[in-house]
């Protein structure tokens, strides 16, 4: 990691985790992104900040949502987005993850966007890579951009981060995004309680600076959001619930378990939802308190920051290396 001042105060070469990132780091990330809001919303979107640079989106998992925002926010900034399909690619034929590094670092992209079912294994790329790497998702590691779209959203619908009581609820055990979001909101100084039936829970999270609950009532008393997750099915080996059923009656949002958490707690999922199982269609769509629709448009803002910063990041270190 680079200890320089870095492009906007973020002085890394990468983003592959929010753990280890200080307040300062998070906030630069996130002021850039702000400026990038209402640029959005206006009707000529595009920029030249990216121009002549290359970004390419190396995804091993599915992800319409992450890869199309990432692939919105490259063009955005006048950017050219190659989108690689690994399932038809020589990664299925055989490669290792470090032939196709080397493979693409010989064709000098400046970015590259990284999905991976493995921990850890986007960390590995960056470290055989000249460009900058992105974590787009690894495993069950983290998912940096999701906790910093996250956080945007909170800090814009509640005008801060730090003291807010934070309930985190569902799926925590496969969640990369719980880790992400753990990791950065108790830098930024909130409190952070993780909800969620004990086969859900991993062990030892407490380390983390968070309240454990397994009765989804109390975990949400006083709350001043409410952070679904998606229960993940597919990652999923054994026997970790008893029925879909049984889990949305226990541990599924609905107004009545929304009750004991404060009268205007933001409610928010990552997406994609899986209706009636951790949370019901009506709350989802009560848009006076839900912002997950708001959490897709800050997710392109995010990622515009990111790939902004890191470019700019990677002539410095060049320079250096020189």
């Amino acid at each position: 990691m680079n200890d320089g001042p870095g492009a906007f105060g973020f002085p890394h070469k990468h983003l592959l985790g929010i753990e280890g990132l200080n307040p300062i780091e998070i906030t630069a990330l996130l002021d850039r992104a702000e400026s990038y809001v209402e640029q959005n919303r206006q009707a000529d979107k595009k920029k030249a900040v990216l121009s002549g640079r290359t970004i390419i989106n190396l995804f091993f998992e599915d992800s319409t949502r992450t890869r199309t925002s990432f692939e919105l926010a490259g063009k955005r900034l006048g950017g050219d987005v190659i989108n690689m399909s690994v399932a038809t690619s020589s990664v299925k034929k055989g490669e290792t993850l470090i032939d196709t590094a080397m493979t693409l670092n010989a064709m000098h992209p400046d970015v590259l966007v990284v999905r991976h079912p493995d921990s850890g294994s986007v960390k590995l790329l960056s470290e055989k890579v000249n460009c900058a790497v992105i974590n787009a998702g690894d495993g069950q590691h983290e998912h940096p951009t999701q906790a910093l779209l996250d956080a945007l959203t909170i800090r814009r619908r509640m005008g801060k981060i730090q003291g807010l009581r934070v309930a985190i609820c569902g799926d925590i055990l496969h969640s990369r995004v719980a880790r992400s979001n753990i990791h950065l909101l108790t830098t930024m100084g909130a409190r952070v309680r993780l909800i969620a039936p004990r086969t859900l829970i991993p062990t030892g999270i407490e380390h983390m600076g968070v309240e454990v609950f397994n009765d989804m009532r109390e975990g949400l008393e006083d709350c001043d959001i409410v952070m679904m997750l998606r229960l993940q099915k597919e990652r999923m080996d054994g026997n970790y619930l008893p029925s879909v059923r049984e889990f949305f009656h226990f541990f599924g949002l609905d107004y009545a378990k929304l009750e004991g958490a404060k009268p205007n707690a933001l409610i928010m999922h990552p997406g994609p939802m899986n209706r009636g199982v951790e949370i019901d269609s009506e709350v989802a769509d009560d848009f006076g308190r839900s912002a997950i629709h708001e959490q897709v448009e800050m997710g392109v803002a995010v990622r515009m920051a990111a790939l902004e910063i890191l470019t700019a990041n990677l002539e410095e270190h060049l320079q250096r290396n020189l």
